[in-house]
């Protein structure tokens, strides 16, 4: 047995080991999933289902494989400020709105534009107050990321510590859940703030919002900012816009939408954001392709010869538990969150245990990805380098990074990475 797929082979068993830990399975939903109906076109589908197909994560996978090895630690740091915390239906809303603009980088701005318009001072100031609270855990989530981010590079690279067989697959669960475990408390505070102020809301005010309809941005006006962006830190700004879009899509959602998440929701290290969201910073009125995770894992997968694209393949099924489980967990914490909007209180320590929980999943399949990239990586041609550096080329070129999500910032200095190889702690400089 060759190397690259024994070394696969090892972490699949002690990611199937954990089966034990885990819930019993629900079944599997039969049938289509439910439709979303567009006026003036064809109906699209979008579920939880669909996300989690095999169909919607091979090619997923495949385009984070074809990302990671033409890209670099810079571009593997890149992370959309929507996908910390998404337990407010933002996503669905995205991927149903009837105008099809989900994806244009002013579909943010014009639902927080108007929020913020109907608040009063006093709510739009609860909402800031809250962005200064989370600042510095929220560039903490960012920089956690860092020390996982490295060691895939590694991983790749070959670079391991002495001594080291590879990845640690309980150190980055272990990691992966402390992440996650912060992700959770971020929602924590915002579903209270913004639960606070959504039952605070005056006929009028509830009247206004109501009026924007979740699914169809046609019925959004065109506002102007209501916020100075010269009166706070962009990160402040970047956050109260987020919680302003969020708040109406939660508002305005459900539990399904809460639980919903697109099929990149996962494995967040490996450049597929830096590849796909990146070239649209700084460009008004830009629409990120819908296509081009599909187009570009397919491709990915017909540059690999059969052993390699096994490798790729075999993942669908490796995670598929995880990703049921993973289902779950999103369901039972969007659920908890809701309890605010209600005026209930949810439980903080139940949603802190699940958030870790969903970040040792996310930690598992993120090994097994990891691993499996590294596999091909180190058996690509020459020729298929050259190709794969085609097929990246094809796409526009963004900032190059490093990013503090998708704000550039300086290289960071060394970050400490042999812990999760099962090694004694040393940095390594990206």
């Amino acid at each position: 047995m060759k190397a690259p797929l024994l070394a696969l082979l090892l972490v699949t068993v002690s990611a199937t080991a954990l089966a034990e830990e885990r819930a019993p399975q629900e079944p599997r939903p039969q049938g289509p999933p439910p439709r979303d109906t567009r006026p003036g076109g064809p109906p699209r589908r979008y579920s939880i289902e669909q996300a989690t197909s095999d169909r919607a994560q091979l090619h997923t996978i495949a385009f984070d494989g074809l990302a990671f090895l033409t890209g670099d630690f810079a571009l593997d740091t890149f992370l959309p400020p929507g996908k910390v915390s998404d337990y407010f239906g933002f996503q669905y809303m995205r991927d149903v709105d009837a105008a099809e603009g989900g994806h244009n980088t002013s579909f943010l701005t014009r639902i927080a534009s108007n929020v913020l318009t109907i608040l009063d001072e006093g709510q739009r100031a609860r909402l800031l107050a809250l962005a200064r609270e989370q600042e510095a855990d929220l560039r903490r989530f960012a920089e956690m990321r860092f020390p996982l981010i490295r060691a895939f590079r590694r991983n790749l690279e070959g670079d391991l510590p002495a001594g080291s067989q590879g990845l640690d697959l309980n150190a980055v669960r272990k990691a992966s859940a402390d992440l996650y475990e912060l992700d959770g408390l971020l929602a924590f505070q915002r579903a209270k703030v913004m639960g606070g102020i959504l039952r605070d809301l005056g006929a009028g005010q509830r009247a206004a919002l109501d009026k924007l309809k979740f699914g169809d941005s046609r019925t959004w006006p065109d506002l102007p900012e209501p916020l100075d962006r010269r009166s706070m830190p962009h990160e402040v700004n970047v956050a109260v816009m987020t919680y302003a879009s969020e708040m109406f899509s939660w508002y305005a959602g459900s539990l399904e939408a809460d639980t919903y998440f697109c099929p990149e929701r996962h494995g967040m290290y490996f450049g597929g954001f830096g590849m796909k969201t990146a070239p649209a910073m700084g460009k008004r009125n830009y629409s990120i392709s819908t296509s081009l995770t599909g187009d570009s894992g397919e491709a990915f997968l017909a540059a690999l010869m059969p052993e390699q694209r096994n490798q790729v393949t075999a993942l669908v099924s490796l995670q598929r538990s995880a990703l049921e489980e993973i289902v779950r967990t999103r369901r039972a914490i969007a659920g908890e969150l809701r309890l605010f909007l209600k005026g209930d209180s949810a439980d903080r320590g139940k949603v802190l245990s699940l958030s870790r929980r969903y970040g040792a999943l996310d930690g598992e399949m993120s090994t097994l990805y990891a691993t499996a990239f590294a596999a091909v990586g180190r058996t690509l041609s020459a020729g298929q380098r050259a190709e794969l550096a085609r097929l990246r080329g094809s796409g526009e070129i963004g900032p190059r990074g490093p990013f503090l999500y998708s704000a550039p910032i300086a290289m960071p200095k060394a970050v400490e990475t042999g812990f999760l190889f099962g090694a004694p702690a040393t940095r390594s400089t990206p």
